[in-house]
C-alpha cells in the first residue's frame, strides 16, 4: 500500500486531528506562558504552593484540547492508569518527574526534569510521581515540582491497572474524569 494512503487512514482513525508533536508544542508555549506570568492569576493563593497533595489549574479549555498546569509533591503516585481515547503530552517546569510506563512485560522508569517532554499515545499505561531530589540530580528541594499537560480530545475517562502476579496488567477500573492524571489527592 502506498505510504500516503496508509497514512491517510491511520490519521483518520485517531480520535483528534492534533499529532503528539502539536500537543508537545502546545505543552512547550503553555511552560513559557507560565513562566513569563501570564497565568499568575490561576496560582494558588498567596502564592503558596500545596504540601500536602497535588494542585492543579486548567490553562485552556475547548472541544480539542485540555493544557493544564499540574503541581508535584513528594510521595503521591497517580497510580498506573490510560487517558482512555485521549493522546498525551508533557513539559517539565521544574522540579523532576519519574514515569513507570508499562511496555507489554513490565514497568520501565524514566526521570524527567526541566525541560524534558514526554507525549503519550492511545493505550499509554503509565503512573506519575514527583522524583526525589536526589534522584533527579538536583541538591536541595524542589519545590514546587511543575508540569504543563495537554490531552487531546479533552479528557473523559481513565482507566486504572495493576500489574499481575503474570506479569500481565489487570484493569481495576475505569472512571469519568475531566482532571489530568489521575484524581488529585
Amino acid at each position: 500500500m502506498l505510504p500516503e494512503v496508509t497514512e491517510r487512514a491511520t490519521a483518520s482513525a485517531l480520535p483528534t486531528r492534533l499529532r503528539p508533536a502539536d500537543l508537545l508544542r502546545l505543552t512547550d508555549e503553555g511552560a513559557e506562558d507560565v513562566l513569563a506570568g501570564r497565568y499568575d492569576h490561576l496560582l494558588p493563593e498567596g502564592g503558596l504552593w500545596p504540601t500536602e497533595k497535588r494542585w492543579a489549574a486548567r490553562l485552556i479549555a475547548d472541544d480539542e484540547v485540555d493544557l493544564w498546569l499540574i503541581s508535584w509533591v513528594a510521595d503521591k503516585h497517580t497510580e498506573l492508569h490510560d487517558h482512555a481515547g485521549s493522546l498525551g503530552a508533557l513539559t517539565v517546569l521544574s522540579g523532576a518527574l519519574s514515569e513507570y510506563r508499562w511496555n507489554g512485560r513490565d514497568l520501565r522508569r524514566r526521570t524527567l526534569t526541566a525541560g524534558d517532554q514526554a507525549s503519550f499515545p492511545l493505550g499509554w499505561v503509565h503512573d506519575v510521581v514527583r522524583a526525589p531530589d536526589v534522584e533527579a540530580g538536583i541538591s536541595g528541594p524542589l519545590d514546587p515540582t511543575l508540569s504543563v499537560h495537554a490531552y487531546s480530545p479533552p479528557l473523559t475517562a481513565m482507566s486504572y491497572y495493576e500489574v499481575t502476579g503474570h506479569g500481565t496488567l489487570r484493569r481495576t477500573r475505569s472512571v469519568l474524569t475531566d482532571q489530568p492524571e489521575g484524581e488529585l489527592e
